[in-house]
Parts: C-alpha cells; sequence; structure tokens
C-alpha cells in the first residue's frame, strides 16, 4: 500500500446547531442583542490535516497526520480524537502557540461563516517536515497554506521551498487551498504570484473555483460576486466560466488540476502525457489521464446538514482512487459520491461510505443533480 502523508492546516471546529427552518439572509437570524437558541454543539477536528487525512484513512489509505497545535487544552482535544484514529502520532506540539479553532455558523438556507484563530498554523514551516518523516512515501498533501501565514508571507517563499524539498525525494505532491478573506494578511498577498512559483512543484491541484478566481483573475472574481448578489458564486457560475482559469493553472505547469465547483460538481483538467510522466508511478497508465477535460456533476444527497469538509472529503476519495489505480471516470465518481455523503453529517467524517459502497450506489443508478 503505498503511504501518504497529509499535511499543513489543523484546528478544532465547534459548531452549534441551528434549527432547521432556513433563514432569508443572516440579518434575519444574527441580530445585536438577540438571544438566539441553537441545539447542542458539534465538537470535532477541522482543517485539511483532519478533514483531508482522517477521510483519507477512513477510505483505507495507510496515510500520516502532520500539523502543529500547542499544548493546550484544544491541543489535547485534537489529539485525544486523532488517537481515536490512531492518527495523532505525527503531530507537532509546541508551548509557544495556541492551537487553532473555529466557530463554524452552519445556518439552514445560508453558507457557511467562520470565526477562526489561526494559532499555530501560522508557524508551521518546512523545517517541520523532517527529511525522515518522508522516508518510503509516495504523496505528500498539503492543505490551507492560505491560513498559515509562514506559507503565503515573502511571496510565498516557505511554500515553495516545502513543495521543493518534497518533490526532490521523488514524492508527488497534492496541494489544496481555501478561501481567503479580502481584508485580511492573506488577503493582501499576490497569490498569482506565488501560484507562479509553487505551481511547477505540484503534481495534483485541488482549489475551489472561487478560491482560484480570486488569486487568479479577481476582476472576474468580483463580477461573479456582483451577479451571485449574495448568493453562493456556484450557483451563478458555468463550466465556462471556470475553462480560462484552468487554462491558466496549466500554463503555469499544473499537471493534473481538479476545480471543486460546489454542489454543482467538479472540473478536471490534465496536461499532455510527457507532463503527467513527471508525476511518477503514482498515475497509472498516464496514458489514458493525458489531456482530459471533464466536468462531474454532483451526486444528490439524502439530506443536506452541512457543506463543513465536503470539499476536502471529496478530495481524499480522488487522490486515494488515483493511488488505489482506478480510471479517471471513477476517481470522478468516488469524488463526487464522497462530497455527496459528507454532507448528509454535521461533521466532515460521519457520513462518509466506503468505495465498495460508493460503487454500489452508483452502479445502481444514484441521481445526480441536473
Amino acid at each position: 500500500m503505498k503511504k501518504i502523508i497529509a499535511a499543513g492546516h489543523i484546528c478544532i471546529d465547534i459548531t452549534p446547531i441551528f434549527k432547521d427552518s432556513e433563514a432569508k439572509d443572516i440579518g434575519s437570524v444574527l441580530k445585536p442583542g438577540k438571544l438566539i437558541e441553537t441545539g447542542k454543539a458539534e465538537v470535532s477536528t477541522g482543517g485539511s490535516v483532519a478533514n483531508t487525512g482522517l477521510a483519507m484513512k477512513k477510505l483505507g489509505a495507510d496515510v500520516t497526520l502532520m500539523g502543529k497545535v500547542g499544548k493546550d487544552e484544544f491541543g489535547d482535544m485534537i489529539c485525544g480524537i486523532l488517537k481515536k484514529y490512531d492518527a495523532e502520532a505525527g503531530m507537532i506540539r509546541s508551548e509557544k502557540v495556541s492551537t487553532s479553532y473555529s466557530v463554524v455558523l452552519a445556518i439552514p438556507g445560508i453558507d457557511r461563516i467562520f470565526l477562526h484563530n489561526p494559532g499555530a498554523n501560522d508557524t508551521f514551516c518546512a523545517a517541520d517536515v523532517m527529511d525522515d518523516s518522508l522516508e518510503g512515501v509516495s504523496l505528500f498533501h498539503f492543505g490551507y497554506p492560505t491560513l498559515m501565514k509562514s506559507m503565503y508571507k515573502n511571496d510565498g517563499e516557505e511554500l515553495v521551498s516545502l513543495f521543493e524539498k518534497v518533490k526532490s525525494k521523488g514524492i508527488a505532491t497534492s496541494l489544496d487551498l481555501s478561501a481567503v478573506d479580502p481584508d485580511s494578511e492573506a488577503g493582501k498577498v499576490n497569490w498569482e504570484r506565488v501560484l507562479t512559483k509553487v505551481i511547477p512543484y505540484v503534481d495534483f491541484f485541488v482549489p475551489s473555483v472561487e478560491e482560484l478566481c480570486f488569486m487568479l483573475d479577481r476582476n472576474r472574481f468580483d463580477e461573479w460576486q456582483n451577479r451571485a448578489n449574495g448568493q453562493d458564486i456556484t450557483e451563478v457560475i458555468e463550466v465556462e466560466d471556470v475553462a480560462p482559469l484552468a487554462n491558466k493553472c496549466l500554463e503555469l505547469g499544473a499537471k493534473v488540476l481538479l476545480v471543486k465547483c460546489g454542489a454543482k460538481g467538479m472540473y478536471l483538467r490534465t496536461a499532455d502525457n510527457d507532463s503527467l510522466k513527471d508525476i511518477g508511478d503514482v498515475v497509472k497508465n498516464s496514458d489514458s489521464w493525458a489531456n482530459l477535460n471533464i466536468f462531474e456533476k454532483s451526486y444528490v444527497p439524502t439530506r443536506v446538514l452541512s457543506g463543513t469538509g465536503a470539499g476536502d472529503t471529496s478530495i481524499a476519495a480522488f487522490l486515494v482512487s488515483i493511488l488505489n489505480g482506478e480510471s479517471p471516470r471513477m476517481c470522478l465518481h468516488l469524488a463526487a459520491g464522497t462530497g455527496a455523503s459528507c454532507v448528509e453529517a454535521y461533521d466532515a467524517l460521519s457520513g462518509l461510505r466506503s468505495f465498495d459502497e460508493l460503487k454500489a450506489k452508483i452502479n445502481a443508478g444514484w441521481e445526480k443533480y441536473n
């Protein structure tokens, strides 16, 4: 079994459960001076390391989780949760930093709102990934450098250094992003410059369409926001809107690009066969992966409780199925099916199905969105 490292951002997620009735807008729920009655709070690990890494583990992968937390109560909680999955060994604990946390407001009818403290994630650096930890590893997945100050400062110098280091070991690499607050320090970064430097060292690039557009075409992103008028951007864009961004990524050196497009689905673009050979033996039969241009529609979930972790877990399924030698089409089916399963629970992991269960449901005619 090929070994994977899932590294990057990790936090503790606190998600209050709101009433089932859908809200028309955020102002009708969150009003100054108003007492809002909620149900119990779901407490779970969050961030790319936990969401993607633990999903990989649940899907049968040999994966080591690598993130940074403090020696505090939230850090104890994270390590305690990871221990249940026998996945705490790779965590870095420091007395000098506090553990990252998020309060997730998943109000029915409204896109999620995150109150986030980056904490220890801001100090994660290339030196935290020791050479001996990379021995025997086939795939190194890194998530959410957009929420990790050391990774995005100085035009992503530390991020580029990390990916260059991993690639020099002959290891395939994967990079996921997260949304950027335009008013934050990360929002002032020239992300196109960062991506231009790091993408040549990235084999599997798996951002969302909003993240990608914000970084590579800010004018288009602003136009999408105006068009959405408060809705989720993915509700108002089409496949042809995504294609120019994909073209740009391939120009920057992307090999396998999977763009998450929310409930609509995901868009796969790949480079030519010569470029794919640089990935190594992670991709079997590279001919079948070359020059692909596919939009995979989402499967319809039985219910929608929360979108938390849906993108992360779909990426986990995509990457693990690639390592398992599945065809490009099956990798997309399993990724879409995992994303749909995820939203059926409040946390990122409870709703996940095994690959065998997903394949059975898909072969039985699992309905897709039109």
